[in-house]
Protein backbone atom coordinates (compact mmCIF):
# COMPACT_ATOMS: atom_id res chain seq x y z
CA UNK A 1 0.00 0.00 0.00
CA UNK A 2 1.48 3.18 -0.91
CA UNK A 3 2.34 5.58 2.13
CA UNK A 4 1.88 9.55 2.27
CA UNK A 5 3.06 12.25 4.49
CA UNK A 6 1.14 15.64 4.98
CA UNK A 7 4.14 17.73 6.93
CA UNK A 8 2.97 21.33 7.70
CA UNK A 9 5.01 24.25 7.61
CA UNK A 10 5.05 26.82 10.00
CA UNK A 11 6.68 25.47 13.00
CA UNK A 12 7.06 22.78 11.91
CA UNK A 13 9.32 22.09 8.36
CA UNK A 14 10.30 25.58 9.74
CA UNK A 15 12.13 27.08 13.36
CA UNK A 16 9.04 30.17 13.26
CA UNK A 17 5.79 31.37 12.21
CA UNK A 18 6.19 32.59 9.14
CA UNK A 19 3.38 35.40 9.08
CA UNK A 20 4.50 36.44 12.84
CA UNK A 21 7.95 36.97 10.56
CA UNK A 22 6.51 38.74 8.12
CA UNK A 23 4.90 41.02 10.10
CA UNK A 24 8.67 41.76 11.89
CA UNK A 25 9.77 42.54 8.88
CA UNK A 26 6.82 44.24 7.16
CA UNK A 27 6.14 46.63 10.26
CA UNK A 28 9.82 47.20 11.35
CA UNK A 29 9.54 51.15 11.31
CA UNK A 30 5.97 51.34 12.47
CA UNK A 31 5.23 53.17 15.78
CA UNK A 32 3.02 50.53 17.41
CA UNK A 33 5.20 47.70 15.73
CA UNK A 34 5.53 46.19 19.41
CA UNK A 35 1.95 46.19 20.14
CA UNK A 36 0.67 44.71 16.23
CA UNK A 37 3.55 41.89 17.11
CA UNK A 38 1.89 40.50 20.35
CA UNK A 39 -1.49 41.17 18.56
CA UNK A 40 -0.48 38.73 15.20
CA UNK A 41 1.44 36.11 17.76
CA UNK A 42 -1.80 35.96 20.17
CA UNK A 43 -3.87 35.08 17.54
CA UNK A 44 -1.93 32.80 15.57
CA UNK A 45 -1.33 30.84 19.19
CA UNK A 46 -5.68 30.91 19.56
CA UNK A 47 -5.72 29.12 16.31
CA UNK A 48 -3.01 26.85 16.70
CA UNK A 49 -4.42 25.58 20.17
CA UNK A 50 -7.49 25.56 18.66
CA UNK A 51 -9.62 28.15 20.91
CA UNK A 52 -9.56 30.59 17.29
CA UNK A 53 -11.82 29.49 13.83
CA UNK A 54 -8.32 29.55 11.76
CA UNK A 55 -10.38 31.75 9.16
CA UNK A 56 -11.07 34.65 11.66
CA UNK A 57 -7.07 34.37 13.05
CA UNK A 58 -6.16 34.28 9.47
CA UNK A 59 -8.26 37.18 7.96
CA UNK A 60 -7.12 39.54 11.40
CA UNK A 61 -3.39 38.37 10.66
CA UNK A 62 -3.40 39.46 6.84
CA UNK A 63 -5.36 42.48 7.77
CA UNK A 64 -2.67 43.57 10.47
CA UNK A 65 0.52 42.88 8.54
CA UNK A 66 1.10 45.70 6.19
CA UNK A 67 3.55 43.49 3.97
CA UNK A 68 4.56 43.84 0.12
CA UNK A 69 6.34 41.46 -2.62
CA UNK A 70 9.71 43.62 -1.45
CA UNK A 71 8.58 42.44 2.08
CA UNK A 72 8.29 38.85 0.90
CA UNK A 73 11.99 38.38 -0.51
CA UNK A 74 13.41 39.33 2.67
CA UNK A 75 11.06 36.68 4.45
CA UNK A 76 11.93 34.00 1.84
CA UNK A 77 15.49 34.59 3.04
CA UNK A 78 15.20 34.71 6.35
CA UNK A 79 13.00 31.39 6.08
CA UNK A 80 15.89 29.66 4.54
CA UNK A 81 17.89 29.72 7.42
CA UNK A 82 15.56 28.66 9.71
CA UNK A 83 14.33 25.43 8.39
CA UNK A 84 13.96 22.79 11.44
CA UNK A 85 17.48 21.00 12.22
CA UNK A 86 16.20 18.13 12.11
CA UNK A 87 14.33 18.41 8.25
CA UNK A 88 16.98 20.08 7.07
CA UNK A 89 19.78 17.04 7.88
CA UNK A 90 17.04 14.69 6.07
CA UNK A 91 17.30 16.07 2.66
CA UNK A 92 18.54 13.02 1.08
CA UNK A 93 14.50 11.50 2.05
CA UNK A 94 13.05 13.90 0.64
CA UNK A 95 15.00 13.20 -2.38
CA UNK A 96 14.11 9.47 -2.69
CA UNK A 97 10.05 9.99 -1.53
CA UNK A 98 8.93 12.99 -3.88
CA UNK A 99 6.18 11.59 -4.63
CA UNK A 100 4.61 10.71 -1.13
CA UNK A 101 5.63 14.02 0.28
CA UNK A 102 3.12 17.02 0.69
CA UNK A 103 3.13 20.14 2.15
CA UNK A 104 0.04 21.42 3.66
CA UNK A 105 -0.35 24.68 4.96
CA UNK A 106 -2.32 27.53 6.14
CA UNK A 107 0.28 29.59 5.26
CA UNK A 108 1.03 31.26 1.50
CA UNK A 109 2.72 29.67 -1.35
CA UNK A 110 4.67 32.94 -2.10
CA UNK A 111 7.26 31.98 0.91
CA UNK A 112 6.24 28.37 1.39
CA UNK A 113 7.27 26.95 -2.67
CA UNK A 114 10.83 28.82 -2.29
CA UNK A 115 11.56 26.99 0.52
CA UNK A 116 10.62 23.59 0.58
CA UNK A 117 11.51 23.33 -3.20
CA UNK A 118 15.43 23.31 -2.00
CA UNK A 119 14.34 19.69 -0.45
CA UNK A 120 13.47 18.40 -3.31
CA UNK A 121 9.49 18.82 -2.78
CA UNK A 122 7.78 18.90 -5.94
CA UNK A 123 5.95 22.21 -6.65
CA UNK A 124 2.96 19.72 -7.20
CA UNK A 125 2.91 19.05 -4.06
CA UNK A 126 2.81 22.11 -2.13
CA UNK A 127 -0.64 23.17 -0.96
CA UNK A 128 -1.26 26.50 1.04
CA UNK A 129 -2.81 29.76 0.35
CA UNK A 130 -1.93 32.23 -2.24
CA UNK A 131 -1.99 36.01 -1.67
CA UNK A 132 -3.85 38.67 -3.36
CA UNK A 133 -2.01 41.67 -4.71
CA UNK A 134 -2.55 45.35 -5.80
CA UNK A 135 -1.05 47.27 -8.43
CA UNK A 136 1.58 48.18 -6.21
CA UNK A 137 2.52 44.71 -4.84
CA UNK A 138 1.03 45.54 -1.61
CA UNK A 139 -0.84 42.45 -0.06
CA UNK A 140 -4.48 43.51 0.22
CA UNK A 141 -5.72 40.10 0.95
CA UNK A 142 -5.88 36.30 0.08
CA UNK A 143 -7.81 33.64 -2.25
CA UNK A 144 -10.90 32.99 -0.27
CA UNK A 145 -11.70 30.22 -2.23
CA UNK A 146 -9.14 27.96 -1.38
CA UNK A 147 -10.00 25.59 1.19
CA UNK A 148 -6.81 26.10 3.36
CA UNK A 149 -8.27 29.09 4.02
CA UNK A 150 -11.02 28.22 5.81
CA UNK A 151 -11.94 26.24 8.83
CA UNK A 152 -11.04 22.73 8.55
CA UNK A 153 -9.64 23.52 5.39
CA UNK A 154 -6.94 20.93 5.46
CA UNK A 155 -9.60 18.10 6.11
CA UNK A 156 -11.24 19.75 2.92
CA UNK A 157 -8.28 19.25 0.96
CA UNK A 158 -7.32 16.13 1.91
CA UNK A 159 -11.10 14.90 0.86
CA UNK A 160 -10.61 16.54 -2.73
CA UNK A 161 -7.26 14.89 -2.86
CA UNK A 162 -8.65 11.53 -2.28
CA UNK A 163 -5.58 9.80 -1.65
CA UNK A 164 -5.21 6.35 -1.78
CA UNK A 165 -3.00 4.87 1.10
CA UNK A 166 -1.58 5.08 4.18
CA UNK A 167 -1.32 8.82 5.48
CA UNK A 168 0.87 10.13 8.57
CA UNK A 169 0.80 13.71 9.07
CA UNK A 170 3.12 15.71 11.05
CA UNK A 171 2.21 18.82 12.67
CA UNK A 172 2.50 21.25 15.97
CA UNK A 173 -1.15 22.92 15.45
CA UNK A 174 -4.76 22.30 16.01
CA UNK A 175 -4.99 21.79 12.24
CA UNK A 176 -2.91 19.45 12.11
CA UNK A 177 -4.67 17.35 14.44
CA UNK A 178 -8.61 17.82 12.72
CA UNK A 179 -7.04 15.58 10.22
CA UNK A 180 -6.53 12.54 12.49
CA UNK A 181 -10.06 13.48 13.86
CA UNK A 182 -11.50 13.21 10.83
CA UNK A 183 -10.48 9.78 10.34
CA UNK A 184 -8.32 10.87 7.19
CA UNK A 185 -5.19 9.73 8.27
CA UNK A 186 -3.58 6.93 10.05
CA UNK A 187 -1.61 8.48 12.81
CA UNK A 188 -1.01 12.20 13.72
CA UNK A 189 2.56 13.33 14.72
CA UNK A 190 2.71 15.79 16.96
CA UNK A 191 6.19 18.13 16.19
CA UNK A 192 7.91 19.31 19.39
CA UNK A 193 11.51 20.69 17.91
CA UNK A 194 10.36 24.29 17.93
CA UNK A 195 6.87 24.25 20.19
CA UNK A 196 4.92 22.04 22.35
CA UNK A 197 1.01 22.99 22.60
CA UNK A 198 0.03 21.11 25.08
CA UNK A 199 -3.54 21.22 23.38
CA UNK A 200 -2.24 19.27 20.38
CA UNK A 201 0.26 17.02 22.63
CA UNK A 202 -2.56 15.52 24.25
CA UNK A 203 -4.29 13.84 21.25
CA UNK A 204 -1.61 12.87 19.04
CA UNK A 205 -0.95 9.48 18.57
CA UNK A 206 3.12 9.70 19.14
CA UNK A 207 4.64 12.67 19.88
CA UNK A 208 8.18 13.55 17.64
CA UNK A 209 10.68 15.97 19.58
CA UNK A 210 12.54 15.50 15.65
CA UNK A 211 12.00 14.67 12.22
CA UNK A 212 14.51 11.69 13.13
CA UNK A 213 12.30 10.56 15.53
CA UNK A 214 9.27 10.18 13.16
CA UNK A 215 12.06 8.64 10.21
CA UNK A 216 13.16 5.96 13.19
CA UNK A 217 9.62 4.71 14.39
CA UNK A 218 8.36 4.38 10.74
CA UNK A 219 11.30 2.54 9.95
CA UNK A 220 12.27 4.99 6.99
CA UNK A 221 15.29 6.17 5.93
CA UNK A 222 17.48 9.02 7.56
CA UNK A 223 20.60 10.96 8.11
CA UNK A 224 21.14 9.49 11.36
CA UNK A 225 20.87 5.99 13.07
CA UNK A 226 19.57 6.93 16.15
CA UNK A 227 17.16 9.79 17.36
CA UNK A 228 19.20 12.51 19.68
CA UNK A 229 16.33 12.96 21.64
CA UNK A 230 16.35 9.20 22.55
CA UNK A 231 19.74 9.71 24.07
CA UNK A 232 20.14 10.69 27.68
CA UNK A 233 22.89 13.19 28.67
CA UNK A 234 23.37 12.78 32.12
CA UNK A 235 25.19 16.61 33.23
CA UNK A 236 26.79 16.65 36.81
CA UNK A 237 28.17 19.74 38.25
CA UNK A 238 29.32 23.52 36.97
CA UNK A 239 28.64 23.71 33.48
CA UNK A 240 27.82 26.60 31.37
CA UNK A 241 24.38 27.41 30.18
CA UNK A 242 25.89 27.93 26.65
CA UNK A 243 27.36 24.58 26.54
CA UNK A 244 23.68 23.14 27.31
CA UNK A 245 22.08 24.95 24.69
CA UNK A 246 24.08 23.44 21.83
CA UNK A 247 22.78 19.84 23.27
CA UNK A 248 19.20 21.08 23.26
CA UNK A 249 19.63 22.61 20.08
CA UNK A 250 20.89 19.13 19.04
CA UNK A 251 17.74 17.46 20.29
CA UNK A 252 19.31 15.63 23.56
CA UNK A 253 17.32 14.89 26.04
CA UNK A 254 19.44 16.61 28.72
CA UNK A 255 19.24 15.24 32.86
CA UNK A 256 20.20 17.34 35.39
CA UNK A 257 21.78 15.17 38.73
CA UNK A 258 23.79 16.56 42.18
CA UNK A 259 26.02 13.49 41.49
CA UNK A 260 26.90 10.64 39.38
CA UNK A 261 24.71 8.01 40.26
CA UNK A 262 25.19 4.61 38.63
CA UNK A 263 21.31 4.37 37.76
CA UNK A 264 21.61 7.38 36.02
CA UNK A 265 24.93 7.20 34.19
CA UNK A 266 24.00 3.33 33.19
CA UNK A 267 21.43 5.05 31.30
CA UNK A 268 23.35 7.60 30.00
CA UNK A 269 24.94 7.56 26.32
CA UNK A 270 26.67 11.28 27.03
CA UNK A 271 28.29 12.53 30.47
CA UNK A 272 28.84 16.37 31.14
CA UNK A 273 30.93 16.78 33.93
CA UNK A 274 32.93 19.36 35.91
CA UNK A 275 36.33 19.14 37.87
CA UNK A 276 34.98 18.51 40.90
CA UNK A 277 32.45 15.31 39.37
CA UNK A 278 33.73 13.05 37.91
CA UNK A 279 32.45 8.85 37.48
CA UNK A 280 34.88 6.53 39.26
CA UNK A 281 36.89 3.43 37.37
CA UNK A 282 34.11 1.32 38.83
CA UNK A 283 31.67 3.50 37.27
CA UNK A 284 32.80 3.70 34.66
CA UNK A 285 33.22 -0.43 33.65
CA UNK A 286 29.60 -0.67 34.34
CA UNK A 287 28.41 2.24 31.67
CA UNK A 288 27.50 0.23 28.85
CA UNK A 289 25.60 2.87 27.06
CA UNK A 290 27.95 6.02 27.52
CA UNK A 291 29.63 6.68 24.67
CA UNK A 292 31.31 9.76 25.29
CA UNK A 293 31.94 12.15 28.75
CA UNK A 294 32.72 16.11 28.42
CA UNK A 295 35.05 17.04 31.51
CA UNK A 296 34.77 20.69 32.22
CA UNK A 297 38.08 20.54 33.71
CA UNK A 298 40.53 18.12 33.48
CA UNK A 299 40.58 14.50 34.01
CA UNK A 300 41.04 13.70 37.05
CA UNK A 301 43.72 10.79 36.66
CA UNK A 302 45.26 8.71 33.80
CA UNK A 303 43.74 5.59 35.68
CA UNK A 304 40.50 6.96 34.65
CA UNK A 305 41.35 8.28 31.12
CA UNK A 306 42.46 4.43 30.20
CA UNK A 307 39.68 2.83 31.86
CA UNK A 308 37.35 5.06 29.79
CA UNK A 309 39.80 4.12 26.76
CA UNK A 310 39.48 0.39 27.59
CA UNK A 311 35.94 0.29 27.84
CA UNK A 312 35.14 2.51 24.34
CA UNK A 313 34.48 5.33 25.95
CA UNK A 314 35.60 8.43 24.19
CA UNK A 315 37.05 11.66 26.76
CA UNK A 316 37.22 15.28 25.73
CA UNK A 317 38.34 17.79 28.61
CA UNK A 318 39.77 21.03 29.21
CA UNK A 319 41.56 22.92 31.71
CA UNK A 320 39.20 24.48 34.18
CA UNK A 321 37.42 28.06 33.73
CA UNK A 322 39.47 28.15 30.08
CA UNK A 323 36.68 30.51 28.81
CA UNK A 324 36.82 28.41 25.16
CA UNK A 325 35.42 24.85 27.21
CA UNK A 326 31.44 26.16 26.67
CA UNK A 327 31.74 25.98 23.32
CA UNK A 328 34.85 23.65 22.73
CA UNK A 329 33.55 20.63 24.44
CA UNK A 330 29.82 20.73 22.99
CA UNK A 331 31.27 20.64 19.85
CA UNK A 332 33.86 18.15 20.23
CA UNK A 333 31.51 15.94 21.82
CA UNK A 334 29.06 16.59 19.14
CA UNK A 335 31.44 16.03 16.07
CA UNK A 336 32.12 12.82 17.53
CA UNK A 337 28.72 11.44 17.97
CA UNK A 338 27.79 12.95 14.52
CA UNK A 339 30.62 11.95 12.54
CA UNK A 340 33.25 9.77 14.77
CA UNK A 341 35.38 12.62 14.96
CA UNK A 342 37.96 12.25 17.74
CA UNK A 343 40.22 15.41 17.04
CA UNK A 344 41.23 17.02 20.58
CA UNK A 345 40.55 13.86 23.04
CA UNK A 346 43.08 13.20 26.09
CA UNK A 347 42.44 9.02 25.50
CA UNK A 348 41.88 8.14 21.93
CA UNK A 349 43.75 8.17 18.60
CA UNK A 350 43.29 11.42 16.89
CA UNK A 351 40.84 10.66 13.74
CA UNK A 352 38.99 13.04 12.08
CA UNK A 353 37.12 11.78 8.63
CA UNK A 354 35.43 13.62 6.08
CA UNK A 355 31.48 13.21 5.84
CA UNK A 356 30.75 11.09 3.57
CA UNK A 357 26.59 11.42 2.70
CA UNK A 358 26.21 8.92 0.26
CA UNK A 359 27.27 5.89 2.40
CA UNK A 360 26.86 3.88 5.43
CA UNK A 361 29.14 4.68 8.59
CA UNK A 362 30.16 2.14 11.07
CA UNK A 363 32.37 2.65 13.87
CA UNK A 364 34.03 -0.20 15.30
CA UNK A 365 36.02 0.11 18.28
CA UNK A 366 38.61 -2.78 19.46
CA UNK A 367 41.00 -4.00 21.37
CA UNK A 368 44.58 -3.25 19.76
CA UNK A 369 45.69 -6.74 18.51
CA UNK A 370 46.81 -7.61 15.18
CA UNK A 371 44.15 -8.60 12.44
CA UNK A 372 41.46 -7.17 13.60
CA UNK A 373 40.91 -5.10 10.62
CA UNK A 374 41.14 -8.29 8.34
CA UNK A 375 38.01 -9.86 10.42
CA UNK A 376 36.09 -6.60 9.23
CA UNK A 377 36.57 -6.54 5.77
CA UNK A 378 36.53 -10.03 5.80
CA UNK A 379 32.88 -9.52 7.15
CA UNK A 380 32.06 -6.86 4.24
CA UNK A 381 33.63 -9.12 1.23
CA UNK A 382 31.85 -12.24 2.43
CA UNK A 383 28.37 -10.48 2.13
CA UNK A 384 29.74 -8.77 -1.44
CA UNK A 385 29.52 -4.76 0.37
CA UNK A 386 31.49 -2.40 -1.18
CA UNK A 387 33.86 0.17 0.76
CA UNK A 388 33.32 3.89 0.22
CA UNK A 389 36.29 4.74 2.48
CA UNK A 390 38.28 3.46 5.50
CA UNK A 391 39.57 4.43 8.27
CA UNK A 392 42.05 2.97 11.13
CA UNK A 393 44.24 4.40 14.08
CA UNK A 394 45.04 3.18 17.23
CA UNK A 395 46.90 3.43 20.23
CA UNK A 396 48.39 1.57 23.31
CA UNK A 397 45.14 0.26 24.21
CA UNK A 398 42.47 -0.07 21.28
CA UNK A 399 42.04 -0.01 17.62
CA UNK A 400 39.34 2.71 15.82
CA UNK A 401 38.14 2.01 12.75
CA UNK A 402 35.48 4.03 10.74
CA UNK A 403 34.21 2.72 7.69
CA UNK A 404 31.85 3.96 5.15
CA UNK A 405 30.26 1.64 2.89
CA UNK A 406 27.56 1.53 0.52
CA UNK A 407 24.18 1.20 0.92
CA UNK A 408 21.90 -1.86 0.97
CA UNK A 409 22.94 -4.67 2.95
CA UNK A 410 21.39 -6.73 6.10
CA UNK A 411 21.11 -6.28 9.38
CA UNK A 412 22.93 -9.51 9.73
CA UNK A 413 26.39 -7.53 8.73
CA UNK A 414 25.72 -5.78 12.23
CA UNK A 415 25.58 -8.23 13.62
CA UNK A 416 29.01 -10.41 12.64
CA UNK A 417 31.01 -7.14 12.68
CA UNK A 418 29.57 -6.58 16.44
CA UNK A 419 30.50 -10.61 17.17
CA UNK A 420 34.13 -9.89 16.31
CA UNK A 421 35.87 -11.48 19.72
CA UNK A 422 38.27 -8.14 20.32
CA UNK A 423 35.05 -5.97 19.79
CA UNK A 424 34.77 -3.48 22.78
CA UNK A 425 31.90 -0.77 21.01
CA UNK A 426 30.18 -1.35 17.66
CA UNK A 427 27.97 1.30 16.26
CA UNK A 428 26.21 2.23 13.05
CA UNK A 429 26.54 6.28 12.91
CA UNK A 430 24.64 6.91 10.02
Amino acid sequence: MDQYFIIDFDSTFTQVEALDELARISLKNHPDRESIYKQIEDLTNASMEGRLSFTESLQARVRLLCANRDHLKLLISHLKKKVSTSFSRNTIFFKNHQDEVLIVSGGFKEFITPVVTEYHIKKENIYANTFVFDEEGNIVGYDHDNPLSQEGGKVKLLKELNLQGDIYGIGDGYSDFQLKESGMIKKFFAFTENIERQSVIEKADHITPSFDEFLYINKLPRAISYPKNRIKCLVVGDIDEEALAQMKREGYNLRHKETIEDKYLEEAGVLFCDEANQPTVEQIQNAGRLKVIGCFGRVASRKLSEAACAAGIIIFDDPKDNPRNSDFIPKRVIAFMNEGRTHMSCNFPDLQPPRNNNAHRLIHIHTNVPGILAKINEVFARHNINIVGEFLVTNAQIGYVITDVNVGYETTVLNELKAIEETIKFRLLY
